[in-house]
């Protein structure tokens, strides 16, 4: 994949809150837990770049094959913690909110599992993740070990 640009290079000054927004957010809750929401929403943004680098971060942080393959079908795999599972549901229900509004039963699920410090947290790096997913998409970027790509001339 060849890159159409580069936003850092387009906008770095913007670019780099950006990144720093991304990073405290992600800093915010357990690490294990934002990258399978990172993973999640990449997948059903089909966001290869995103989902790349996000299985690649989530094996260094510990995260094991089995957990990684089955977020495709996390609603049926029984390795997700009751936790998880509301965070994964958040994700899906504001990852596809244009697809339904029915969005009632993964906040009652949210709610159980999460402060509401916590929930604000989880649904800003949700935001931030589909935002990734929407800029490296539109940008067809492509990141291998931290490095962009060349951008097409």
């Amino acid at each position: 994949m060849t890159a159409k640009l580069d936003p850092y290079a387009a906008l770095p000054t913007l670019m780099k809150q950006w990144t720093g927004l991304s990073t405290a957010i992600a800093a915010s809750l357990e690490p294990s837990l934002i990258e399978l929401v990172k993973i999640r929403s990449s997948l059903i943004n089909r966001c290869a770049n995103c989902i790349n680098m996000h299985t690649a971060e989530a094996r260094a942080k510990g995260e094991t094959e089995q957990r990684i393959y089955l977020l495709s079908a996390w609603a049926e795999a029984p390795c997700y913690t009751q936790r998880e599972r509301a965070a994964l549901g958040w994700t899906d229900a504001l990852t596809r909110l244009s697809e339904t509004h029915s969005h009632e039963a993964a906040y009652q699920a949210l709610q159980a599992e999460f402060s509401e410090e916590e929930q604000v947290k989880l649904t800003l790096m949700i935001n931030i993740i589909n935002g990734w997913n929407r800029i490296a998409v539109g940008f067809g970027l492509w990141y291998e070990n931290g490095a962009p790509a060349k951008v097409a001339a």
